[in-house]
C-alpha cells in the first residue's frame, strides 16, 4: 500500500469529465445501456466479415502474453470483438470473458466454438457493479474497455480483489495524429482530441494505495481513403470550431498525405500503456453492489 505523496487532484472526476463531448454534455451512449447494446450489435455484424485482430493489437498482445502462465485462470474484462481473447485463451488453463453486452458474449461464444476452443466461460454484467469474489482468478485484465465506467475507482478495486497474482490494465494513448496537432498549433482551433488517458487510471490507482508498473508500447496504424477529398473531409470533422479557414486547414492536411497501398492516407504513430500490479490486500472495502444477471 502506498503511503507516499498525496495527490490533491480528483482523478475520478477528471476521468468522468473526459467522457463528456466537446459541448460538455455526456453522450447518450455513455449512460444508455440500450444504445451501447445497439452499437455492439451493429458493429459485430460488420466485424464478422473481417474478424482478425487489429494490427496494432498484435504488439500489445506480445507484451501481454509473457505476463500469463500456462496454468493460470484468467478473466478478461470487456473483450469486445476479441482482439486479445482467443490467443490468450489458448495459452492458459481456464479463461473467462466478462462483458456488459450480450451481443459481444454471443459473438465470442460462437467464435470460440468455430475455433475449437473449449471450456471458456462467458459472464454478463457491469464490472464496476459486480461483487467480485476475492482471489477468483490468477490474472484479471482489461484493455481499452473502461470507457463507460464512471465508477473507475470501484472497477479498479474489483480487479484488485478478483486477481490472485496479477491485475492488468491496457489503454492506447497519444500522441494525436501529427496533422491534427499542427492544425491546433498553427491555427489555434480546438480539436476533437482524446480526452482521457492512462495517467488518470494510474493516479486513481495511486490514490487507492496501488503502485503500478507501466510499460509503454510504440504502435502504428495506417488509415486510407478512397480519394483525397474523402481524406480531407474526414479530417475536417475533427475540428470543434463552427467556422474555420478551410483553405489553411486543407494546406496543412494535404502535406501529410501518403500513399497507402495505392490510396491516399496517413500513418499514425502512437503508443499504448500496460499497467500491471500484484494485488494489494489492505484497500478500501467494496460496497455491496449488483452481481451477474
Amino acid at each position: 500500500m502506498n503511503f507516499g505523496t498525496k495527490l490533491h487532484g480528483d482523478y475520478k472526476k477528471a476521468w468522468i469529465d473526459g467522457m463528456r463531448d466537446w459541448n460538455n454534455r455526456m453522450p447518450e451512449r455513455m449512460v444508455d445501456d440500450r444504445l451501447e447494446e445497439q452499437f455492439w450489435q451493429e458493429y459485430l455484424e460488420r466485424r464478422k466479415k473481417k474478424p482478425e485482430p487489429h494490427a496494432y493489437a498484435v504488439h500489445i498482445m506480445e507484451e501481454l502474453l509473457p505476463l500469463l502462465q500456462s496454468d493460470d485462470s484468467v478473466l478478461e474484462i470487456g473483450p469486445g470483438w476479441g482482439n486479445y481473447t482467443f490467443e490468450a485463451a489458448r495459452r492458459v488453463k481456464q479463461y473467462s470473458c466478462f462483458d456488459s453486452s450480450k451481443s459481444v458474449l454471443t459473438y465470442l461464444q460462437e467464435a470460440a466454438a468455430a475455433s475449437w476452443i473449449d471450456g471458456m466461460e462467458f459472464l454478463h454484467g457491469k464490472w464496476e457493479e459486480y461483487a467480485a469474489e476475492a482471489d477468483a482468478y490468477d490474472v484479471v485484465f482489461g484493455i481499452n474497455c473502461f470507457y463507460r465506467m464512471q465508477d473507475i475507482d470501484r472497477a479498479m478495486l474489483n480487479m484488485n480483489r478478483a486477481a490472485r497474482r496479477l491485475a492488468v490494465v491496457g489503454m492506447t494513448s497519444g500522441p494525436e495524429p501529427a496533422h491534427l496537432w499542427e492544425i491546433h498549433r498553427k491555427l489555434g482551433y480546438r480539436m476533437k482530441f482524446t480526452r482521457r488517458d492512462y495517467i488518470y487510471i494510474t493516479n486513481v490507482l495511486y490514490q487507492l494505495g496501488i503502485d503500478v508498473n507501466c510499460r509503454i508500447i510504440p504502435l502504428e496504424r495506417t488509415y486510407s481513403f478512397d480519394s483525397v477529398e474523402q481524406f480531407i473531409e474526414e479530417q475536417l470533422k475533427k475540428i470543434v470550431e463552427p467556422e474555420f479557414d478551410r483553405v489553411a486547414v486543407e494546406r496543412i492536411v494535404s502535406s501529410y498525405i501518403e500513399d497507402i497501398d495505392g490510396k491516399p492516407g496517413y500513418r499514425h504513430r502512437f503508443k499504448a500503456a500496460l499497467l500491471y500490479w500484484r494485488p494489494e490486500a489492505e484497500l478500501p472495502a467494496l460496497q455491496t453492489h449488483k452481481g451477474l444477471e
